[in-house]
């Protein structure tokens, strides 16, 4: 009886290697995928650093869904079903191709329009109301927008205290969803022209109003303008982790102390009161 290791089917480990990496590419096409928020657009909700899920299928499919070197340009959507004003959503942007991420605000039919920095919806005022300030700690990859909202505690931790609002969009039956958002200053974007979102687009904003390139600008301007609704890549669910900025590859430790504790499996679906 030989004692010689049976040697490795190459063929047979590249077949297996080929099928997982299609059923990975299914999954991350059809049903759902990881998404890293690099930007300050979404805080309060979201913070620099936030590891999330996003799920592909509540919207139906459009040709930027699967396997997007293979198909067509093309308008619509496969199973398609309009986002609800305050889903949380991944899109392509078309102004630099990249996946963003911010609220749905406005449905096709709506009027939208900004005015001293009330968000209006069909020539209705959305409620707006102040809430006790958010205060988020400065980290490596969150400073402080501005020096005169940096505060030190005693310890010496700093945070960012930001005036935070509640906005509440309308709703069946007085459902709508509720959501933080930040308003730091006065900016042109605080007064828009009326903007009527026409079929087959939605309007997304920013929960950090001064801080969100979003549909109050044109894709020349650097924004999203008016999306077309191919161009929602999935609806936001669930935080999976989040970290500080502090992490170095080269020190394994930080990639423990650099985690949010607090910020792991956070709904993105439930409302903000």
């Amino acid at each position: 009886m030989s004692g010689r290791k049976p040697g490795i089917d190459w063929k047979k480990e590249l077949r297996y290697a080929a099928l997982l990496g299609i059923a990975v590419m299914g999954i991350w096409s059809f049903v759902a995928k990881p998404f890293y928020i690099p930007s300050e657009s979404m805080v309060p909700t979201l913070l620099v650093g936030d590891r999330l899920v996003v799920s592909k299928y509540p919207y139906g499919f459009s040709y930027l869904s699967p396997f997007l070197p293979v198909l067509p340009k093309m308008e619509g959507r496969a199973f398609g079903k309009l986002p609800e004003r305050g889903d949380i959503v991944v899109v392509k942007s078309p102004s630099d191709h990249k996946d963003w991420i911010k609220r749905v605000i406005g449905l096709p039919g709506d009027t939208v329009q900004m005015q001293d920095g009330i968000l209006y919806l069909n020539n209705t005022a959305v409620p707006k109301r102040a809430a006790s300030p958010t205060m988020i700690p400065e980290t490596d990859n969150m400073p402080c927008a501005r020096p005169e909202f940096r505060v030190t505690e005693a310890d010496g931790t700093r945070f960012c205290r930001y005036p935070r609002f509640i906005e509440t969009l309308p709703g069946e039956q007085g459902t709508g969803r509720s959501y933080a958002v930040l308003d730091l200053l006065f900016s042109y974007a605080d007064d828009t022209p009326p903007v009527l979102v026409p079929q087959g687009h939605v309007f997304l904003m920013g929960d950090n109003r001064d801080r969100s390139a979003d549909s109050r600008f044109s894709p020349e301007q650097g924004g999203l303008g008016l999306l077309p609704i191919e161009n929602v890549v999935g609806r936001a669910e669930f935080t999976t982790f989040s970290l500080d900025g502090s992490q170095r590859f080269w020190n394994p430790v930080s990639w423990f102390t650099a985690l949010r504790g607090d910020r792991a499996w956070m709904s993105l679906r439930d409302g903000d009161e």
